[in-house]
């Protein structure tokens, strides 16, 4: 911050330092200085890049969608025309396109992250005894993908890979981190590398294959995967979409996901597992049990709930929870404001849309355990569009909680149909709008029906694939066996179909 303040008091009309001056004020939280910063970049300099994306981004933190339709509309035809008008991350909350994103995604990486070939080209290695992965993240830490992929790690087997984390985010939690750190063959903290530094060591290491677990995300390196850090190289897990660049060998997914005629609106060859998502079985729920009281719940009424990130309740979303709360008398919603602003304008939202808004609860961030147990007081789960719940999905449904989706068309939009297909309750999954609202206030209406469901989803919960690790690590194995083979015939990335094989125990 002080940087950007001097250099804009060496010169008061520089766009890209208050471009810059915006994104430190977004990781500081400071979201109306943020947008500021944002709005005088792009009078200074209206072609500012990647600028107008992240300022609609920031608004849609706060939940203030004044003008996001026109500015979305804007925002899309700029990524038409092939400006480098957005980050692809901010296009994937804003717009269910598969064309749009990818065409973002290609600006982006064409841009920010071309092909390299300052190193020397890979020539193939001879056949190791154990096929060397390298997973590279920015989130070996108390974060999403570390939840969901601890018992992944734990459970691969180790006779036949071997393991490599290439770390370069910070280490914040010692005991999601020591969990982690004993599951590699080898942990490598990489934060005072550099991409070339990264890229070269993993070639030194002679990792057969390459998984970036973050895409464009917060703290990516996608410029280690510019270089060709291995000879194959595939993308998992966080980052929802295509990354658009020639470089991404693979994207995991399964046929939910990406159906076989979206395939074209992603650069990579689709990977399809029988299911999506890793899970950790171990995780624990705290014994905890919540009064209504507690959470500031009304004594009686159906208690509905998301959890989910506040960039991705878009307007349509959050109507449709104003239609449904209008339609179930003494109703509630659950939510999680990650920020003051956002609480106060989602109640006027609501008040906006006829709705007293005492019916929105606000929740506090707790201790994983903890949050966890919250679920058990909620009624059901309602998810987002155009970018659904993930972890978040996966965490009601550990919890026991049911989850109502609708979905989409992009793969961020059908990730937790995914979830819901893993553990059997399709029938929690829409189609349409009219059908999630309707289906939402049905089993509100009737508890017989709820209580069925929330009983498939007790005896599903540890029968079915969502949670099982040690099979899913059989799957992502199998796809990584595939992969390398294909490399050491010579044969280009096509895409793979993984059967499920049965288990041995």
């Amino acid at each position: 911050m002080a940087s950007y303040g001097r250099a804009l008091a060496l010169k008061p009309d520089y766009a890209d330092a208050y471009n810059n001056r915006a994104n430190a004020l977004r990781a500081l939280k400071r979201y109306a200085e943020a947008l500021d910063s944002y709005g005088r970049a792009m009078l200074l300099d209206p072609a500012c890049e990647f600028v107008r994306g992240m300022a609609l981004h920031t608004r849609m933190l706060i939940c203030d969608w004044r003008e996001v339709d026109a500015e979305l509309a804007q925002l899309a035809a700029s990524i038409e025309r092939g400006e480098k008008a957005s980050p692809p991350f901010p296009v994937l909350a804003l717009s269910g396109s598969l064309a749009l994103q990818r065409t973002a995604a290609e600006i982006y990486a064409q841009d920010q992250y071309p092909a390299s070939h300052v190193l020397p080209a890979l020539s193939k290695c001879l056949r190791h005894e154990r096929i060397r992965v390298g997973y590279f993240s920015a989130d070996f830490r108390n974060h999403a993908v570390s939840f969901l992929t601890a018992e992944l790690f734990e459970l691969h087997d180790k006779s036949k890979f071997e393991l490599y984390a290439f770390s370069f985010g910070p280490d914040s939690d010692r005991e999601i981190r020591q969990r982690l750190t004993a599951a590699f063959d080898k942990f490598i903290d990489v934060r005072a590398y550099s991409d070339q530094a990264v890229a070269q060591l993993a070639r030194e290491l002679e990792v057969d294959i390459a998984i970036d677990l973050g895409g464009f995300t917060e703290n990516c390196r996608t410029g280690i995967f510019a270089l060709r850090a291995a000879p194959v190289q595939a993308s998992y897990l966080g980052y929802l979409g295509t990354m658009g660049a020639e470089y991404m060998d693979y994207l995991i997914a399964d046929d939910t996901i990406v159906p076989a005629e979206h395939r074209k609106y992603y650069s990579e060859k689709i990977v399809y597992l029988p299911s999506y998502q890793a899970n950790d079985s171990k995780r624990r729920i705290s014994d905890k049990i919540y009064t209504r009281a507690e959470l500031g719940l009304p004594r009686t009424g159906f208690v509905y709930c998301c959890f989910n990130n506040n960039y991705k309740i878009t307007p349509e979303t959050f109507s449709g929870w104003m239609r449904i709360l209008q339609r179930v008398a003494g109703s509630v919603l659950l939510l999680y404001a990650d920020n003051q602003f956002a609480a106060d304008n989602l109640r006027r939202e609501a008040a906006a849309r006829g709705l007293d808004a005492a019916r929105l609860i606000f929740g506090e961030r707790l201790p994983v355990p903890e949050y966890l147990a919250r679920y058990r007081t909620a009624d059901l789960f309602l998810d987002t569009l155009p970018y659904n719940a993930g972890t978040t999905a996966s965490d009601a449904l550990w919890a026991g909680l049911p989850v109502l989706t609708r979905i989409g068309e992009s793969f961020a939009g059908r990730v937790a149909a995914s979830l819901l297909h893993a553990i059997q309750l399709p029938e929690l999954v829409a189609e349409t709008q009219e059908a999630y609202e309707a289906l939402a206030v049905e089993l509100a209406m009737n508890p017989q029906q709820l209580a069925a469901i929330r009983e498939k989803l007790t005896r599903n919960r540890l029968t079915t694939p969502l949670f099982d690790t040690a099979l899913f690590a059989r799957h992502i194995e199998a796809a990584y066996l595939q992969m390398y083979e294909r490399h050491q015939a010579d044969l280009p990335p096509e895409h793979i179909h993984v059967q499920s094989p049965r288990l041995e125990r």
